[in-house]
């Protein structure tokens, strides 16, 4: 496997990690829908650190790790709730 494409496996691993770490450690009923949601969630946006090597393409791999990891903690806890307000919206007839 090339470093570019080992650099992509270990983002979507990192932040199914996160993802479901968040899970484990909050008060939530846990469900194979959550756990799914969550660990995908938690994927998508640890890649974004991706497009960091657009910009930086020498940086080092530890450098976008950490980046990945907080896009992940943050990224998806976000999106979580601009989701939530959204259906929230829709349910609740556009309030």
């Amino acid at each position: 496997m090339q470093d570019p494409e080992k650099s992509l496996w270990t983002l979507v691993a990192m932040g199914a990690v996160i993802g479901v770490g968040k899970l484990l450690a909050s008060d939530e009923k846990l469900s194979i829908r959550l756990v799914i949601g969550r660990t995908v969630l938690g994927s998508a946006t640890s890649m974004l650190a991706g497009v960091v090597l657009l910009q930086f393409p020498d940086i080092p791999h530890l450098a976008l790790l950490g980046i990945a990891s907080g896009l992940g903690i943050l990224g998806s806890q976000t999106v979580e709730v601009l989701l939530r307000r959204r259906a929230g919206k829709f349910i609740g007839g556009g309030k």
